[in-house]
């Protein structure tokens, strides 16, 4: 079937599309994906059983030869699924005129900073955004397919742990606007190295030099500003706490969160115009490196006609609830929780942070890293350095973080390690930990929220 009529039959089912069968509502269209591990074909006559109102699986399986009138086949369900949203990205008008998207991608702060952009847009648009992590070659798919009609701005998260990822994610959203958080230690068993993370991040900055778009610039890190330089004629926004004159707030007992101020003329005039008006926010995030993420949403929202003062107002508002420089207060202590993922670069933010609270009693309790390659166990090592020179009273989970102490040996030693999460969340239920200012953080794979339960 052409992607032409398979677009029409999606819009006939209300611009709904699902790759689980168990999400089916009734009425939306069945994309059978397969994998490794999982084959959606087995599950598409269960999906129109439940209410499915098309199925597309692919050709040769036991679904395509039902001879279910509903069955749609084609030779590959992914690149069906990749087309079909291609096509509606380019195809989806608001008021005559092409949906504006706006790609995001970064080592750390993506969802964050596209959660911050999304409250901010959301002052005067109908934004569709990226929903929780669906940012893969699947998730962006499926990202773009929920633009239903209403919707006034896209913003799209891409992630990549291989080099070529946002070269082709970007092939699928065709963003108009682009932002780079920051570049750093991650995934380097993908990537190689640093460079390869710039190289890898970069090709958001290669399609908009390409495309005629513009990029969102933390003109304050040379990283940044050094890669967008390098492209020649890519048109540029940037914003920064140094470019806009602004500062970052201490952060104490009355006001835990991060703090910031930024000229009420920030983004508009050129720098040295700026005006010595300052207008706060206090956000309900933790760790200062957030305030780039904030600037970012704030530059975004100016280009898009917001006002300052209601992007601070909405940034002021928004309250993580996905494990990400969350705050949370239990009956015993007060966490830092970043538990949904780590890596070299966000682990020593999170710990500058930490370092700077004047809390009287802190504990750090870390996950392992992953997807660091051959890098691993020096990365972890120089962790384990760090918290010994510094005397960070830690406890570490993981099997490289076992590999790290014994490398490094002397007082690493001492430091008190666990092979996983539950065992950890074990043995502080026995020893409670109280009025203690904790920090959780580590890695997907080592699931560290497990020990929130008993703090």
């Amino acid at each position: 079937m052409e992607i032409s009529g398979l677009y029409e039959i999606y819009k006939s089912c209300g611009y709904r599309v699902t790759t689980d069968s168990r999400a089916v509502a009734g009425g939306e269209l069945f994309i059978a994906l397969k994998g490794e591990n999982f084959d959606g074909n087995a599950y598409a006559s269960k999906a129109l059983e439940l209410g499915a109102a098309r199925a597309v699986v692919s050709a040769g399986s036991d679904a395509a030869a039902s001879g279910d009138p509903r069955i749609i086949v084609v030779e590959d369900t992914f690149v069906a699924l990749r087309d079909l949203a291609r096509w509606h990205r380019e195809h989806f008008l608001v008021d005559g005129k092409p949906l504006k998207v706006i790609g995001l991608t970064g080592t750390n702060g993506k969802t964050t900073t596209k959660e911050l952009v999304r409250e901010v847009l959301s002052r005067r648009y109908a934004v569709t955004a990226t929903e929780g992590n669906l940012n893969n070659d699947i998730g962006v798919p499926l990202s773009l397919l929920k633009i239903r009609p209403g919707t006034q701005l896209a913003v799209i998260e891409m992630g990549a742990s291989h080099p070529d990822d946002i070269g082709k994610l970007t092939d699928v959203c065709e963003p108009d606007y682009g932002i780079i958080t920051n570049v750093g230690k991650a995934h380097l068993l993908g990537f190689g190295s640093l460079e390869g993370v710039k190289k890898a991040k970069g090709m958001l900055y290669d399609w908009l030099a390409a495309h005629g778009g513009k990029a969102f610039v933390n003109v304050d890190d040379e990283n940044l500003s050094r890669m967008a330089a390098q492209r020649n004629g890519m048109e540029t926004r940037g914003y920064g706490i140094e470019l806009w004159h602004g500062i970052v707030l201490p952060s104490d007992q009355s006001h835990p969160y991060v703090r910031f101020a930024v000229p009420m003329n920030a983004g508009l005039v050129p720098e040295e115009g700026l005006s010595e008006d300052l207008l706060a926010c206090e956000t309900r995030l933790v760790g200062s490196y957030n305030v780039n993420n904030a600037l970012a949403a704030v530059a975004v929202g100016l280009e898009f006609g917001v006002p300052i003062d209601e992007a601070l107002d909405a940034i002021s508002r928004y309250e993580p609830r996905n494990n990400r420089s969350q705050m949370v207060r239990t009956g015993s202590n007060v966490l830092i929780v970043d538990a949904y993922n780590a890596n070299p670069t966000s682990m020593s933010a999170a710990l500058d942070n930490f370092e700077m609270s004047s809390a009287s009693s802190k504990l750090a309790l870390l996950g392992m890293m992953g997807e660091l390659g051959e890098d691993s166990l020096a990365e972890h090592a120089a962790l384990v350095r760090r918290l010994v020179s510094e005397g960070f009273p830690s406890i570490l989970v993981g099997d490289e973080f076992r590999n790290a102490i014994d490398k490094v040996g002397g007082k690493a030693l001492e430091i008190k390690w666990f092979p996983d999460s539950a065992s950890l969340a074990g043995y502080l239920a026995e020893n409670p930990v109280k009025d203690t200012l904790v920090l959780v953080k580590g890695s997907r794979s080592q699931a560290m929220e497990k020990v929130i339960p008993v703090l």
